[in-house]
């Protein structure tokens, strides 16, 4: 899970969206549910991280394939390549951010 602490998470998320629309940020998309997914052709729907709004803080869980178990690997780079997007885009628009080491309980993972 990863965490962002800001005062409006609802305007964060809706900016993240925006910039994939946009066309400034093409290393990541989301889909009609609202999750997101690296884009880059190694990376792609190999999971998906999906978003909750909270009173101050943007949270997001990671969404693991139903066929296939989620790899360390795979869960090491979607968390640390979506926190580094957010970093570059985004680092005005939150003041903390934090990743659990390990799959949380809130996670989606599969067995």
């Amino acid at each position: 899970m990863i965490t962002f602490e800001t005062t409006d998470p609802a305007a964060l998320l809706n900016k993240i969206k925006a910039g994939i629309d946009s066309g400034h940020i093409v290393t990541w998309s989301y889909d009609s549910n609202g999750d997101f997914t690296h884009s880059v052709p190694q990376w792609k729907y190999q999971a998906w991280v999906r978003p909750s709004i909270a009173a101050s803080a943007l949270t997001f869980v990671i969404v693991g394939r139903s066929d296939v178990r989620l790899s360390v690997e795979t869960y090491a780079i979607y968390h640390g390549r979506f926190l580094e997007m957010m970093l570059a885009h985004f680092d005005k628009s939150f003041t903390t951010a934090d990743s659990t080491a390990l799959a949380s309980v809130s996670d989606l993972i599969a067995a």
